[in-house]
């Protein structure tokens, strides 16, 4: 199995070129790659993310999602309606394609085919655009799509900005990937080190202690006074008997004697009188718990997302058919430029119904 990480603003080919950096001996830059396209229900992208996680692959698989915007049209025109489906570019080792595919043609039926990849016509109104060769491509699509022969991209497919997400084996690099971007699967944390002691080794100088002579050693009896001890006298313990003073165990007994009866007596007039005895109140300190930490203010975007979620959720719309909303994309648009993450207060909205 592997583990997920997203790692946000990059590319498959700036991952690619970082590989050996990032992922050290995870990372085999002789392996065969190649570039597949998936494309999938909308409302099934989350778990697409995460294929990775149930999965046994020897090499990271990287994959970028695109949305087709100014381009939709042309989507439209092939009988594909856009809204309907996600787009994501895969590279991965050549022995991992069948593992990474074998359950959703197996179970899922997912149809293999082949897509042509080409750069968005200049006639499209498309503010950033590069040039590039028509890019033969396998695809594989959900049954439940119809199939289409060319897909349009302003870039390159590995040269798409976004947020890649990247699986790498989970028994080599569970810690690796935590420590590289944020962690979308589950993953096990290695037990930190323990450290080795440090041996400070002393000089010789430092270590050699010059001998004492016996003469500054030895104290002349003469030299030293003790001081004498004054006896101080016991207090006489008096007594109102014509018996003059008694021993202080006899004034010990006498005293529990008379402090027993008189708790006696108390508790013989208590029970006359029915009177309930009172209760005392035990009070228990209780440490003030520390305050809490104060919560960051939230930022106009998140103030708006959450309305967003909140409204449609209001309205009885499922958060599976909330990215059809037209606001949906500019919010997550802007959100993404001022490096604001949609996901995790989406989460925390939908699971409170």
């Amino acid at each position: 199995m592997g583990i997920t990480a997203m790692i946000p603003g990059t590319t498959i080919d700036g991952l690619l070129t970082e590989a050996g950096e990032r992922w050290h001996d995870i990372f085999d830059a002789e392996a065969l790659r190649m570039q597949v396209m998936l494309i999938c229900p909308r409302k099934e992208r989350k778990i697409l993310e995460m294929h990775g996680d149930m999965v046994e692959h020897g090499q990271p698989v990287i994959g970028v999602f695109h949305r087709p915007r100014a381009e939709a049209r042309l989507l439209e025109e092939q009988g594909l309606n856009p809204r309907d489906a996600s787009f994501e570019f895969l590279d991965l080792a050549t022995t991992d394609l069948g593992p990474w595919m074998q359950h959703m043609i197996t179970n899922e039926k997912w149809v293999r085919g082949s897509i042509s990849i080409q750069p968005v016509p200049f006639s499209v109104d498309v503010p950033a655009q590069r040039a590039f060769e028509n890019i033969p491509m396998i695809c594989f699509r959900h049954p439940s799509l119809p199939a289409i022969e060319r897909y349009y991209l302003p870039f390159p497919p590995t040269s798409i900005p976004n947020k890649c997400f990247v699986s790498l084996p989970r028994r080599q690099a569970a810690e690796l990937a935590r420590q590289q971007a944020e962690i979308l699967g589950v993953g096990r944390a290695a037990e930190p080190a323990t450290p080795e002691p440090v041996v400070v080794e002393e000089s010789a100088e430092s270590a050699t202690v010059p001998p004492q002579s016996p003469e500054t050693n030895t104290v002349e009896a003469a030299e030293v006074t003790i001081p004498e001890q004054e006896s101080v006298p016991l207090p006489v313990i008096e007594t109102k008997s014509p018996n003059g003073p008694q021993s202080v165990t006899e004034a010990i007994t006498k005293a529990t004697t008379d402090g027993f009866e008189e708790m006696q007596a108390a508790g013989d007039e208590l029970e006359e009188a029915n009177v309930p005895l009172p209760t005392t109140d035990v009070t228990i300190d209780v440490e003030q718990a520390a305050p809490e930490p104060a919560e960051e203010p939230q930022t106009e975007i998140e103030i708006e997302f959450r309305a967003l979620v909140t409204e449609l959720m209001a309205n009885g719309v499922e958060p599976s058919d909330m990215v059809d909303d037209p606001r949906w994309e500019p919010i997550n648009e802007r959100a993404a430029a001022v490096g604001f993450e949609t996901w995790p207060v989406f989460m925390e909205l939908t699971s409170v119904q």
